[in-house]
């Protein structure tokens, strides 16, 4: 299950660029929560607090609960709008969801006992195929990665989607076949000149 972050904001009364340039000179990062059929909150953010939870692996991955006037939003972040020179955050947009909220989302994929895989020992390359998988899950159990294991894996396998054990609740958006997620290669050989 994906860990949840608490952040405290402050109301915007205004949108427009004008309010939204004022909370960045005042050391704030302007956002919007959206969603779950409900008016839109437009908000800002302490940008110390918020920059260090967006370069934290698995950003988009994570829950936040957002406490606006005593009155907690539970968000997942859908888009960060950064400076294109300082790669500052400028705008955050966060949907709100609910406990039976189903959410599409790109999930990242880890490979574990890449050592002790018989393929990779035998000098066999791992080809990382889709570093991310899109799923459907339920926004209370989202998973923060997708585990690979590569146990028992020869050199020329492909692991697919099928051999995955993917957490409960939680399924591929792809359906209409068994795609790949990585294979282990046979090492090339260079003959002599």
């Amino acid at each position: 299950m994906t860990q949840i972050i608490s952040l405290a904001a402050t109301a915007r009364d205004r949108a427009g660029k004008g309010t939204a340039r004022a909370a960045r000179r005042e050391g704030l990062v302007p956002a919007v929560i959206y969603g779950n059929k409900e008016k839109p909150v437009m908000i800002s953010l302490d940008y110390t607090k918020f920059n260090r939870e967006l370069h934290r692996p698995g950003f988009f991955t994570h829950l936040f609960e957002i406490t606006l006037d005593g009155t907690t939003h539970r968000v997942l972040p859908r888009d960060v709008q950064l400076d294109p020179v300082y790669d500052r955050p400028l705008h955050v947009d966060f949907l709100r969801v609910g406990e039976t909220t189903e959410i599409t989302l790109k999930v990242p994929v880890e490979f574990v006992n890449v050592e002790t895989c018989p393929g990779i020992k035998k000098g066999g390359v791992l080809n990382v195929v889709r570093h991310d998988i899109e799923v459907y899950a339920l926004a209370s159990n989202l998973p923060e990665k997708i585990v690979v294991d590569l146990a028992g894996f020869e050199v020329g396998a492909s692991i697919h989607i099928s051999s995955v054990k993917l957490p409960e609740g939680v399924r591929p958006t792809i359906t209409d076949r068994d795609f790949t997620v990585a294979t282990i290669a046979a090492p090339t050989v260079k003959g002599e000149a």
